[in-house]
Order: C-alpha cells, then structure tokens, then sequence
C-alpha cells in the first residue's frame, strides 16, 4: 500500500500526535534533565503512531473533538512508547537499534532507559486524567481503569512475562494467541474502545470495536511474526530473525510462512466485517486492518 490514501493519512496523523507529544512531554531542563532528554528521544521522530491512529479513527465515529481525542492518543502512545523502551533492555530482548536509531539504553544507559520507560507509563495516565481530555470525570477515570488493565499484568506486561517464560518451549496455537491477545492485542483493543468511550456510545458500538480490534490485533502480531522471520532489516530499522534465534514459538514457527499469511488475511477481513454497523466513517479503520497484513516495516 506505500504511495495509497491510507498511507498519506496514517503519515498526516503521525505528525499531528508527534506535535501533541511534543506539547505534553516534559522539557528538557532543570537538574532532571537526563531524564526528559531520555523521554523526548524516545517518544519524539520515529514510529508511524498506529496505535493513537485507532483511537482518533474510533472518536471520529462518535463525534469526539479533535483535541480529547489527541491527547487520549498521546496517553496510549506513551504506554507503548515505555514497552519498547524497556522490552529494548538487555532484560529483556536485548535490541540496539529501534526505528534506525540507537535504543534508549544505548544512547543513555540502563538505568536512564528503565526510568524513562517508568516516567512516560506514569506521564500516559495523568494526560488521560487532565480534564482537558474530557470534562466528565467519569469518562476519565473509566479511560485510567481500562488503559491500566490494558498494560497490567491482565494485559501487555502478562503478555510479556509468558513470552519471556515461554522461550525455548513449546507452545501450541491456543498458547500463542493467548500470549499475543495479552502482549500486543489489548493495547490495540483499548486503543479502539477509547473513542467509544470518550463519545459515551452505546453498548452494541463499543462490542463492535471491540471484536474488530480482536481480530485485527492478531493479524497484526502474525504481520510481526513473518516481518522477524522474512523482513528487510533496513526497512525495519532493527535486526530481524531474532525470534527463531530466541527459539521462541510464533505463528510462523507453528503455522508456517503461507498458513500464517493466509490466517492474516482471513482475520483482516473478519475484523472489516465487525464495522458494518458503522457509515463510511469508518473507511479508514477498514483500510487499517489490510494495512497491518502488508506493511514492510
């Protein structure tokens, strides 16, 4: 799809939230400035935004302004933006570069990089509770609890800690997709709902956004697995092959290449039937859940 519609979109809202980061993130000054440098270099010049894409395409559906739904995709980016920081750590998956650039922990140093990530998870929750994210403290405080459940041990961080646990076990196709619907699909799934919630839509709604983002969030992560297994390193901007090298299970090591391809295309297409309930302002999530199956980074 590079050159499409979508693709001038996905870039146009990238620069609108790096803008709002570049607002929201602390400056670097006073005698903390290590870390705010550690912060804005991470947070700011690189990523295509996705997961804030979700959430600015979801409140457009209910009518949301521009400026609430910015700033609850500001939060979400932040959340992610900490769990590649630290899933950058030699802890962990022990990277060295991240979008073509040296990682936070490399540029800084280990300890920089962990309260960096620490600093932009905590900074996510007291955007999403300033009441310039929404003037109802209802719907912040229901946008704390679901972010909070979304990156907890019920979400990303226990994704996270089975992937850890599982390298050089086996696991079969149910143990995959839980470790995936954990790690990757529940940050997509808030980031989904957070428009529904921000425009207080209906219960049938909100189940519809979230089934799509069910489905979409896999076809995601099975993207991931065949972009670490066939990828171009230089277009990826970070060493590819690492999770075979890891022994780690995936959808590629247990489906193989064209099963797991064909599985992505399948669930993208399930996840455009979900939104039938909703007019063509929601062309742009549909051409999201084909964009996932064939980007190149």
């Amino acid at each position: 799809m590079t050159g499409s519609p979508f693709d001038a979109a996905l870039a146009d809202h990238a620069g609108n939230v790096e803008r709002m980061l570049d607002r929201l993130l602390p400056r670097a000054e006073g005698p903390e400035i290590r870390i705010t440098e550690a912060m804005r270099y991470a947070a700011l010049g690189g990523g295509k935004r996705f997961r804030p894409f979700l959430v600015t395409q979801s409140a457009r559906l209910f009518g949301v302004n521009s400026e609430s739904a910015l700033r609850a995709a500001a939060a979400v980016e932040c959340v992610h933006i900490y769990s590649l920081v630290h899933d950058d750590l030699p802890c962990m998956d022990d990277d060295d570069l991240r979008h073509g650039r040296p990682t936070v922990h490399k540029t800084f140093d280990e300890a920089t990089a962990m309260l960096a990530g620490d600093a932009l998870l905590t900074l996510a929750f007291e955007i999403v509770a300033d009441p310039a994210t929404h003037e109802r403290a209802r719907v912040r405080v229901e946008l704390v609890r679901r972010l909070a459940a979304a990156a907890g041990a019920h979400g990303m961080v226990g994704g996270q800690m089975i992937d850890l646990a599982s390298q050089g076990k086996p696991l079969d196709i149910g143990g995959i997709t839980r470790l995936q619907l954990l790690k990757t699909g529940a940050l997509i799934a808030f980031s989904c709902e957070a428009g529904a919630v921000l425009g207080r839509a209906s219960v049938e709604a909100e189940h519809a956004l979230h089934a799509y983002a069910h489905d979409m969030g896999l076809a995601y992560q099975i993207a991931d697995d065949l972009l670490d297994a066939e990828g171009d390193p230089v277009l990826m901007g970070k060493k590819t092959g690492k999770d075979e090298a890891a022994g780690k299970a995936t959808f590629v090591s247990i489906l193989g290449p064209d099963r797991a391809r064909a599985q992505a295309r399948m669930l993208a297409e399930q996840a455009v039937q979900h939104l039938d309930l909703f007019d063509e302002r929601a062309d742009l999530l549909r051409q999201a859940a084909h964009f996932v199956i064939t980007r190149r980074n």
